[in-house]
């Protein structure tokens, strides 16, 4: 029995829905406009681009339309009264609202336009300038200058100048290099409301303020390291190398050039001359050379005999010995007398500050009854003295 009801139920909810989508379907085909849309897959009614409403039965006008209606979309055809592209200039203006001033006449033109006859003395598109002194007289303003008089209302007139000239008659051109803007020594020329600078060598830009980096091309040669100056660049070398851009290779010192003093020497000494005459006096910056154990072994052998170091090392003897005076030497020797002194006094004070501190270290370590007999021993010291010094008075007396 329930099984036959729940059966009947499905069936007539089947059938309901069955009888509603074919209305929704002719509802859609009936009243769209299907000329202007379609149904969709919901059944609604979607319009065409140029069409609107609910049906698509509406054209869609053209965008600033003001006065006007349409038959086909994007179309612009207006009302009674109106005229214009988009439908909103007035056919009857000048009835509705005179745009003529100074009692000017306003004359209707059948595309919306508009006329003003202006009286005497009057100009314009509305009949709104009077003519002054610049109309009547011409402008005398130079330069592309404006002549300005009230409109006409004021009894002289101005001239408003343009960028770059000055005057009451803009018949000055302003120097735009009075303020120097050119930098770096640049040469400034003058333009009309402008300027322009001729750079030097080793600058540009505008204002000639860029300095030109003289190191884009790599001029340092070997591995030197460059860094630019005004229109000029220098060269950090590496070692080994000199010149402007690091292209001369230093010579190494080989035993030819080292051999050549020790040769001059012989040489001089073979003849009789002095060792010292000839040969500039030694100083501190003067690079010392030495020469490896096994060259120096070979040249010494060339030499003729070993006299030469002899004579050599008494004669510097001799001459250190020459430079120190008698007074020189008599105060070195009270000079290191002095000195020894002093140093003998500071060690003395040195050991008795520290026989001091150890022996106050020793009494305050010692036991109680030992420190009593040492005080017992300073009072009998102290009464000693006293004595004495008592005994000493009476006998005076």
């Amino acid at each position: 029995m329930l099984r036959s009801l729940y059966l009947q139920t499905l069936f007539l909810l089947w059938s309901l829905m069955a009888q509603q989508h074919p209305a929704q379907a002719d509802e859609c085909s009936d009243h769209c406009n299907l000329a202007h849309g379609s149904c969709d897959q919901h059944r609604k009614c979607r319009c065409d681009p140029g069409w609107e409403g609910q049906y698509c039965e509406r054209c869609v006008r053209m965008p600033g339309c003001v006065h006007g209606s349409c038959h086909q979309p994007w179309q612009c055809m207006c009302d009674s009264g109106w005229a214009g592209k988009f439908c909103d200039k007035d056919i009857h203006i000048c009835e509705h609202s005179n745009p003529c001033q100074n009692a000017a006449t306003c004359v209707d033109d059948p595309d919306g336009e508009y006329t003003c006859l202006c009286p005497e003395g009057f100009y314009g598109r509305d009949c709104e300038l009077k003519l002054g002194v610049c109309e009547t007289a011409g402008s005398y303003c130079k330069n592309g200058g404006i002549c300005q008089d009230d409109h006409g209302y004021a009894s002289n007139y101005t001239c408003k100048c343009l960028a770059g000239f000055v005057g009451d008659l803009c018949e000055t051109d302003v120097d735009d290099c009075l303020l120097r803007p050119c930098a770096n020594g640049a040469t400034c020329h003058d333009g009309i409301n402008r300027f322009s600078c001729e750079c030097p060598l080793g600058f540009k830009g505008r204002f000639c303020t860029i300095n030109m980096d003289d190191c884009v091309s790599n001029p340092c040669k070997n591995n030197g390291k460059c860094y630019d100056r005004t229109n000029d660049f220098g060269c950090f070398c590496a070692n080994g190398f000199t010149g402007k851009t690091c292209e001369t290779l230093i010579p190494k010192p080989t035993f030819d050039t080292l051999h050549k003093p020790f040769a001059r020497f012989h040489k001089d000494f073979s003849e009789g001359r002095s060792m010292t005459s000839g040969y500039p006096k030694a100083t501190q910056t003067q690079p010392i050379r030495t020469v490896d154990a096994q060259r120096w072994s070979s040249h010494s052998s060339k030499l003729p005999s070993s006299g030469l170091l002899k004579i050599s090392v008494k004669e510097v003897v001799t001459q250190k010995e020459a430079r120190l005076t008698e007074p020189q030497l008599v105060t070195v020797i009270i000079l290191g007398v002095l000195t020894a002194m002093l140093v003998l006094v500071t060690v003395a004070l040195v050991l008795r500050n520290r026989w001091r501190r150890h022996h106050r270290l020793t009494w305050g370590r010692s036991s109680p009854s030992t420190r009593r007999k040492g005080k017992a021993k300073e009072c009998e010291v102290h009464m000693l003295n006293t004595a004495t010094s008592e005994l000493r008075k009476t006998t005076k007396v």
